[in-house]
């Protein structure tokens, strides 16, 4: 059974929380490459470096077997909801890459295929959309702007179909209405790849990550102690610890006596799609960049260890992928360098 270790990281004082807010935004659980379940292919090597600013894979495949084999490789990229109440964080949705993904393979880029599907009240919608001439990205500006022109006839079966809801609102020109997609765009970009016999093979993929966050509370109730829901599901997902907890109540008394703080970033990644690969993962090493030396990180990992001033490893042989990972970053936040 894996052992789970929590790392609160960084030399000064103070933390936040995150709780049900406004200012709450989601994540996007984002994963490493994906195909048909092989028992001649295995992942000799996966570096795994994560950051607030990106993510970043480095794998080596072997084939063990006397044949080259051909396969379809896949990047899920995760799902996009549509809807007035969407607040997740996912880039530039204006964008179909909207995580700018890239892949190499032996240092050579790949251009990958992009296929998306769009789906409503588990119907594959698609090519509903397309007929209309409306982008699938449900939350882009151009979508909405493309779906508020359609004919009324039109928007009128969408709604019966359930890929828009009305909504109003007043910006002080007096009531508008409007029709917001809330399909859910399901998208994967992927790519052939040929392995030879005996031959390493050297694949990389980045891409920036979904970061969500908060400046609110969850895991201290209203007289900062640890305790509730909240707190119990922080302690399943990131392994916060005590000293962790600590940080977070001294930054959340400072936050309300206007001094500097520190706010959440939560990151999700899809690990256990490792496991899709012939055999455990047999030299795995995991790397988390907290960002600064002033910023507090927490996450589940075993035997990790602080190898930089803001950077944490975890190592491990034969690695099978249990869980996926989470990992809860405290930001430090001064009011008085940012003013406004």
């Amino acid at each position: 059974m894996t052992k789970h270790l929590a790392m609160a990281a960084g030399l000064v004082a103070l933390g936040a929380g995150a709780a049900l807010a406004n200012d709450t935004t989601a994540v996007l659980k984002t994963g490493g490459l994906e195909f048909t379940r092989s028992a001649d292919i295995s992942m000799e090597k996966e570096v795994l470096f994560i950051s607030m600013n990106e993510i970043r894979v480095d794998y080596v495949f072997r084939n063990s077997s006397d044949q080259a084999i051909d396969t379809l490789v896949a990047f899920p990229m995760p799902d996009i909801e549509g809807g007035p109440m969407s607040d997740v964080s996912s880039g530039d949705q204006n964008r179909d890459n909207f995580l700018d993904f890239t892949v190499t393979q032996d240092g050579a880029a790949i251009e990958p295929q992009l296929q998306q599907r769009a789906w409503a009240n588990a119907l594959d919608v698609t090519e509903q959309i397309k007929a209309a001439g409306v982008p699938l990205l449900p939350n882009s500006e151009a979508t909405q702007k493309m779906v508020d022109n359609l004919p009324k006839e039109t928007l009128d079966q969408w709604v019966a179909d359930g890929l828009v809801r009305i909504d109003s609102w007043d910006q002080g020109n007096g009531e508008e209405t409007h029709y917001i997609p809330v399909w859910t765009l399901k998208s994967a970009y992927y790519w052939r790849a040929r392995y030879e016999p005996g031959v390493d093979i050297k694949v990389s993929h980045t891409y920036k990550p979904s970061v969500g966050g908060t400046v609110q509370p969850a895991f201290l109730d209203e007289n900062r102690e640890p305790k509730g829901q909240y707190y119990e599901e922080y302690k399943a997902k990131y392994c916060v610890d005590d000293a962790f907890v600590r940080a977070a109540q001294k930054s959340l008394k400072a936050m309300m006596d206007g001094k500097a703080y520190h706010y959440e970033s939560w990151i999700s990644y899809v690990l256990t799609t490792g496991a899709n690969w012939a055999g455990p993962i047999k030299d795995f090493t995991l790397i988390v960049d907290k960002g600064s030396k002033d910023n507090y990180v927490s996450f589940c990992g075993t035997g990790v260890k602080k190898i930089g001033p803001t950077t944490f490893e975890m190592k491990a042989t034969d690695f099978w992928p249990e869980k996926d990972l989470d990992v809860l970053i405290l930001n430090y936040n001064d009011p008085a360098a940012n003013p406004g």
